[in-house]
């Protein structure tokens, strides 16, 4: 048991220990339950629950949220205009999000699946001096989609490109698994 001082009384039987708190007013907080033996403390209770949200509360803010964006590119989308876009995704990128890059198949455009290969291939080269792919390209619906992680690609564009051919896109049945992502 450790007093309200901050000093360890030692062990004492749980009936001592409770008329020690009221004698000071204070309350018995049982601090480490899992020790042997267990660890309270004689404190305020409602002191000790603020500093403790205090401490969580600190401890939130600390962590940043990875987010997924999404990028969306459909076949015919002019590559002038994704160069926009790939723009605003390396902002994304070096603020440490992922990026998802979808390439949207409408009607017959699902039959030209080399079209959507290509266009990944070229983000991923493109953005191979800031982003490594997490996921390779695979078939989700009516669309084609790639997941890309902060943190250059080793081999650079060259290893993007071998990476995005050798890949075979995967079309799944319903009653299959996805395929693990590559790393």
């Amino acid at each position: 048991m450790i007093d309200d001082a901050g000093k360890q009384v030692g062990v004492i039987p749980t009936f001592e220990a409770l008329r020690l708190a009221q004698d000071r007013d204070l309350d018995l907080v049982e601090v480490a339950p899992n020790a042997q033996p267990p660890v309270c403390r004689i404190i305020d209770f409602g002191k000790f629950m603020y500093e403790r949200t205090k401490k969580e509360r600190e401890a939130k803010k600390g962590q940043k949220a990875i987010e997924i964006k999404e990028l969306r590119i459909r076949p015919k989308t002019n590559w002038y205009h994704t160069g926009f876009k790939l723009k605003r995704v390396r902002g994304f990128l070096d603020d440490g999000n992922k990026i998802r890059v979808r390439v949207v198949f409408r009607a017959r455009e699902v039959s030209h699946l080399g079209i959507g290969r290509e266009i990944l291939e070229k983000v991923a080269v493109e953005l191979a001096d800031v982003a490594s792919i997490e996921q390779a390209p695979m078939m989700d619906g009516k669309s084609m989609t790639m997941l890309l992680v902060p943190g250059a690609m080793k081999g650079g564009a060259d290893a993007a490109r071998a990476l995005i051919k050798g890949v075979k896109v995967y079309l799944p049945s319903p009653d299959e698994a996805p395929p693990p992502p590559v790393v």
